[in-house]
């Protein structure tokens, strides 16, 4: 995709606070969930088959709703996406189309047969906690849109969702230790979703039990080992997740006492030095796109409680559009590893 094709997805806003997506940026970004949500293969359940019976059900069988886009974390996503860009552009060519999709994929009984999958033997730990801070996510932006389909489609999620609260709840006060890694078990960047879930649904037994986690196991760090960062699979920083987690759960003169200890100039800096994404055919390699999404939305976060004078957030915001509009480019690519996950990165980072 052309650099001026990529100007017509977004623009920036005149303080460089963060992005406005277009109806044209909608309307592209939303054609790659379109075209996945429903295609079962390729496909990785990642599945611990316990019988024979089970070991050869089809994704489709195993996860009604969630089978699509190559894996389950992906389609919920992919799902979350399709919802947020129907609330925002109501108007957009494939609006009736997302909600046809939608109709077959999220109902009752699909529900309650991705809910009888966590009651199987050995996956109490399954997706924990990136596809269960999807879930929660999707959950959230279905909460209070005064909207038929939505509404329909909230009701039918709760049970799944009521599961993810209940795991993760429990989960909690079992996490001795932190996961620090760039990939899907990063702990902050669950507990950030997580924690938006709760104070937005209002669960505040759920809100506290994250926001004490989280200054349990972060609130004594200092010295990220950003220089270290990315390893060459991240599709997330794992310093700058712990960081957007605990702008949430501290107060400002807290997180600015956090923040000075966490980050050095030097560490900052280096983050903002784009990852090389050498073969975007190659599954592990193309996480290096989503790593800008995902360090843009972070480092447009932490600018925002950063005082105006401050020079880092001068820095943050600047790098945190140019990790954004260097990536978008390569949404799409052609290439199935990329595609089926992609977009929702982007949507995520252009739109919150």
């Amino acid at each position: 995709m052309a650099k001026s094709q990529v100007n017509e997805l977004f623009t920036v806003r005149k303080d460089s606070s963060g992005f406005e997506l277009t109806l044209k940026g909608a309307s592209h970004l939303a054609s790659l969930p379109l075209k996945c949500v429903l295609q079962e293969f390729p496909n990785k359940t990642n599945h611990t088959s316990n019988t024979d019976s089970d070991h050869v059900l089809l994704p489709k069988q195993l996860h009604p709703t969630f089978y699509g886009c190559f894996d389950w974390h992906s389609s919920v996503h992919g799902h979350w996406m399709l919802i947020r860009l129907l609330k925002l552009f109501p108007q957009m060519p494939e609006a009736s189309l997302i909600r046809e999709t939608l109709n077959k994929t999220i109902t009752k009984q699909n529900i309650l047969d991705e809910v009888k999958y966590f009651g199987m033997p050995l996956t109490a730990s399954w997706e924990r906690t990136y596809g269960w801070a999807w879930i929660l996510k999707l959950d959230e932006e279905l909460y209070n849109w005064n909207d038929a389909d939505a509404k329909r489609w909230h009701e039918a999620m709760q049970p799944l969702t009521k599961k993810i609260v209940d795991l993760w709840t429990k989960f909690l006060p079992k996490q001795t230790y932190p996961n620090r890694t760039g990939v899907h078990p990063n702990t902050a960047f669950g507990l950030v979703f997580a924690l938006d879930y709760a104070r937005a649904e209002k669960n505040t037994s759920f809100e506290n039990a994250i926001i004490a986690s989280a200054k349990k196991i972060y609130g004594k760090d200092k010295n990220a080992p950003a220089t270290w960062e990315p390893n060459g699979a991240d599709f997330l920083s794992p310093s700058l997740e712990e960081a957007d987690l605990m702008r949430r759960v501290l107060s400002p003169k807290e997180f600015t006492i956090w923040f000075n200890q966490f980050f050095t100039m030097q560490s900052l800096k280096h983050l903002t030095i784009l990852p090389v994404v050498s073969d975007r055919a190659d599954l592990q390699i193309v996480h290096l796109d989503g790593l800008s999404f995902s360090r843009s939305w972070c480092m447009k976060g932490l600018a925002a409680v950063l005082p105006a004078n401050d020079a880092r957030k001068k820095l943050l915001l600047r790098s945190s559009v140019n990790h954004l509009s260097t990536a978008l480019p390569h949404v799409v690519s052609g290439e199935y590893g990329g595609e089926h996950w992609l977009a929702s990165f982007a949507v995520y980072a252009l739109v919150n």
